[in-house]
């Protein structure tokens, strides 16, 4: 049977999975008493926030940009305000649902992939920004050595860009990507499966039933 890797920070018991990237975690001084609802983009935002005293943000309802990362601060306690579609660029009119005099404090990476703040801020809303972690690529991804006709999946453009650092996609190799953003981080020439949802789940069914039968 053909291998399936899974280049994330999240496994599954189905993959071999590869821990992609190593997170450092900041804790700048918020002060969340300025703000009305949290954007929360990646579960680790919400590891982040665990670095606070609760009570100091549990009030603040979050839009979330997928399943996963609303679970990750229900998980705290928190409420969810409402939840893209796993892009940060569908997250534009969610906030552009909202009165302008909303205030956000969006939780972010050091590095994002999506414009999507600068926009609103464009168009009067107003959002700050913190960053509260960033992510390297680990070890273990410079090291694999990954079979030449595994299937291959991907759940971030930092995950791609850490791969390629040190090893090459081979023609017998089947690419499937959780989300666009993530697919835009693939070379122009390789062919790869867009997942229909953003979900390691997903990925997997789509790699067991499109190229393990």
């Amino acid at each position: 049977m053909r291998p399936i890797y899974l280049f994330s920070i999240s496994s599954h018991p189905d993959a071999i999975s590869i821990n992609s990237l190593d997170i450092t975690f900041f804790k700048p001084d918020i002060d969340f008493s300025n703000y009305d609802a949290l954007i929360i983009t990646s579960k680790q935002a919400s590891k982040a926030l665990q670095q606070y005293k609760k009570e100091e943000y549990i009030h603040l309802p979050a839009l979330c940009v997928s399943v996963q990362s609303a679970k990750s601060y229900e998980d705290l306690g928190g409420e969810v305000l409402d939840i893209g579609g796993g892009y940060g660029d569908n997250l534009v009119d969610k906030i552009q649902s909202n009165p302008k005099t909303k205030k956000w404090l969006y939780l972010r990476a050091k590095t994002v992939a999506s414009d999507f703040v600068k926009l609103c801020q464009n168009d009067g809303y107003s959002i700050d920004e913190v960053v509260v972690y960033e992510s390297d690529c680990s070890q273990a991804i410079r090291d694999i050595e990954v079979d030449a006709n595994a299937i291959l999946i991907f759940t971030s453009p930092s995950s791609v860009k850490c791969y390629l650092k040190e090893h090459h996609f081979s023609k017998n190799q089947h690419i499937i990507v959780i989300g666009k953003t993530t697919a835009k981080a693939l070379p122009k020439d390789i062919n790869y499966t867009l997942s229909d949802k953003t979900s390691i789940d997903s990925c997997i069914a789509i790699a067991k039933e499109q190229f393990l039968n």
